[in-house]
C-alpha cells in the first residue's frame, strides 16, 4: 500500500464509518495520546521500565498503526499530500545530512 493509498483508505473509512473527522485539535491531542501509548511500550520492551500487568496485551505495531491512522487523519483533514511531503522530506535530509552522519565518531 502507497501512503496515498493510506490516505484514500482512511478517508472513506471514516466517511463510511467514522461520521466525520475529529476536529484537528483533536486530533493533534490524540496523536499525542497514541505517541505516549507507544513510548510506554517501548520504554517497558526496550528500555529499564518493567512491564504492568495493564501492559502485557499491548501490542508495538498496533501502537504504531494507531500514530500513523491519526497522522494520516490529520494529513487528510489540513491538505497535506504525505507522498509528497515524504519525498521533498528525504530530498532535504539527503542534501543536508549526506555526510554528516558518516562524519560523526559517535556513530
Amino acid at each position: 500500500m502507497t501512503l496515498n493509498e493510506a490516505q484514500e483508505q482512511v478517508d472513506s473509512w471514516i466517511k463510511e464509518y467514522g461520521v466525520r473527522y475529529f476536529s484537528e485539535l483533536t486530533n493533534m491531542t490524540i496523536l499525542t495520546e497514541e505517541v505516549g501509548e507507544l513510548a510506554r511500550i517501548m520504554a517497558r520492551t526496550y528500555g529499564d521500565q518493567s512491564f504492568k500487568k495493564s501492559d502485557l496485551d499491548r501490542n508495538l505495531g498496533d501502537e504504531m498503526a494507531d500514530v500513523l491512522w491519526v497522522l494520516i487523519c490529520l494529513a487528510n483533514q489540513t491538505g497535506v499530500n504525505l507522498t509528497e511531503a515524504f519525498e521533498k522530506n528525504m530530498a532535504k535530509k539527503t542534501i543536508r545530512d549526506h555526510d554528516r552522519h558518516k562524519q560523526n565518531p559517535k556513530l
